[in-house]
């Protein structure tokens, strides 16, 4: 599995967790456990993306300004996921929180899924792009 199909395997997670977090409500044990399982998924996602992906992709002139703007991107999510963790489950503030991250994470899975992995295709060789994946997967083994 290559790191394309390997970060678009973890994409969906993510997307199916935010449905199901967008669709709890008030202070219950599902929305505590989906948010927690949508923070961890994150932040190893981002971790391994981070090192697996955007590190090599910042080596090349072609692509150094889509890795910028992708680590730039995942630290506007984990100050969304900051910012859900100093509020209370149970307010309303809380859900218009989620729905923008949920926004955030869909734009940026975008943006990659349909531009940065097209860009990427181009930098990195076919073993490359398989080593990456091998790693990424091994790292989010290990952290999940």
């Amino acid at each position: 599995m290559n790191i394309f199909e390997a970060l678009r395997e973890d994409h969906d997670i993510q997307r199916e967790l935010l449905d199901k977090l967008v669709a709890t409500s008030g202070d219950t044990e599902k929305r505590d456990e989906l948010f927690k399982k949508l923070k961890s998924e994150l932040e190893n996602h981002a971790d391994g993306e981070e090192r697996y992906f955007y590190k090599p992709l910042i080596d090349s002139d072609k692509t150094q300004d889509l890795a910028r703007h992708g680590i730039a991107e995942h630290h506007e999510i984990d100050e969304l996921i900051e910012a859900l963790e100093a509020t209370e489950y149970s307010s309303s503030a809380w859900l218009k929180i989620v729905k923008d991250l949920q926004h955030k994470v869909e734009h940026h899975l975008e943006d990659e899924e349909h531009q940065f992995f097209q860009m990427a295709g181009k930098v990195l060789s076919d073993s490359k792009k398989e080593t990456l994946g091998t790693d990424y997967r091994q790292h989010m083994k290990e952290n999940r």
